[in-house]
């Protein structure tokens, strides 16, 4: 036996997994499901009949919810596939610093200061809009297998 020591990086992880299995021909339009490693939003499921020898098909047309591009799979539909936990929480927007990072307010009161500024362009000008005339802006953010951004905005009045 060695007398060295033995030395673990810890990852700070809960071991939660950021994907669930689900049969391919059970997920519909406007699901989820993971196409190339990346989170998308299903917005087309066509299945083509079983051959002479083997499955019956799913067509996938799905777009992804962080960068709006289009992906395509074809998988057998008794197959499984990924399907991203996806959650969307809303926070009020507190501050817009220089470097494009937003300050948001969590329910427990907390800030949340590490979320870039959306890259939607017309989402990104009703954000900056709204903040500089001084409303009191909602955002939703949306989260999917550890990215966050910004999807969404709500206008709750003035301050």
């Amino acid at each position: 036996m060695s007398d060295e020591e033995h030395q673990f990086e810890s990852k700070a992880d809960a071991g939660a997994s950021k994907t669930y299995p689900q049969q391919a021909g059970t997920i519909r339009k406007n699901g989820y499901i993971v196409i190339k490693g990346r989170p998308c939003k299903v917005v087309e499921v066509s299945t083509s009949k079983t051959g002479k020898h083997g499955h019956a098909k799913c067509h996938f047309v799905a777009i992804d919810i962080f960068t709006s591009k289009k992906l395509e799979d074809i998988v057998p539909s008794s197959h499984n596939c990924d399907v991203p936990h996806v959650n969307r929480t809303d926070y009020q927007l507190i501050d817009i610093s220089e470097d494009g990072f937003v300050s948001l307010l969590t329910d427990s009161g907390n800030t949340k200061d590490d979320l870039r500024l959306p890259t939607d362009e017309t989402l990104l000008t009703q954000i900056k809009d709204g903040f500089a005339e001084g409303k009191d802006l909602v955002v939703s953010v949306m989260s999917a297998m550890g990215e966050e951004q910004i999807n969404a905005l709500k206008d709750i009045g003035p301050k």
